[in-house]
């Protein structure tokens, strides 16, 4: 049965972008999985439509000032008719990554801030499911999930280097293990909603 997971997101520098990219091909390698990569450059009605017809919505945005970017919030605050609309968004799958240059960065906000969204519009939040890397002194930087998050996917970024170099390998695995995560969940979800429409 095929999931339709949409991975929508605002990148400044093209980081972030790289970075959902590459949530985008984890999810892709769940079989019968389509999967829509949506820019938050421009909110057109093929946006709105696409994230309407999606089972699952992965949602991304740097790490400005400890908390999510201006063009991810103006998104958020344009959904407001959508949720006031029934909930419409009701029961789709959601997730969210982020990025920023420092390590901490106060990425945690940014999640919790995407989580609480997600929460507003009645969705059914799925989080990494990868143990904590880099956590040991025979552990390396490029563990998966190095960074220690499980909201959902982290990633660091130098400021002085483009999106061409970063995030780093292990970063971008970690946003493709999340995708294929969510993807897999979608496909039981799509699944069992299938099942209880049959049911007598």
């Amino acid at each position: 049965m095929r999931a339709r997971v949409a991975v929508v997101y605002h990148s400044g520098s093209g980081r972030t972008e790289r970075q959902a990219r590459a949530v985008a091909a984890g999810a892709l390698e769940v079989d019968d999985t389509q999967v829509d990569l949506l820019s938050l450059h421009e909110l057109t009605d093929e946006l709105w439509r696409a994230l309407d017809a999606a089972d699952a919505i992965i949602m991304g945005s740097p790490t400005y000032m400890s908390g999510t970017s201006a063009s991810f919030r103006h998104f958020a605050e344009a959904t407001s008719s959508i949720c006031a609309d029934g909930l419409r968004w009701r029961d789709k799958i959601a997730g969210g990554f982020t990025n920023s240059a420092c390590m901490s960065g106060d990425k945690l906000q940014s999640l919790v801030e995407i989580a609480l969204f997600a929460a507003q519009h009645g969705m059914v939040w799925v989080g990494m499911a990868a143990s904590g890397g880099w956590n040991t002194s025979t552990a390396t930087n490029e563990d998966l999930n190095r960074l220690g998050s499980w909201l959902g996917a982290m990633s660091q970024s130098n400021d002085d280097q483009s999106a061409e170099v970063v995030p780093p390998r292990a970063d971008l695995r970690t946003a493709a293990a999340l995708g294929r995560r969510i993807a897999e969940v979608t496909h039981v979800h799509v699944a069992g909603r299938a099942a209880l429409a049959k049911a007598p």
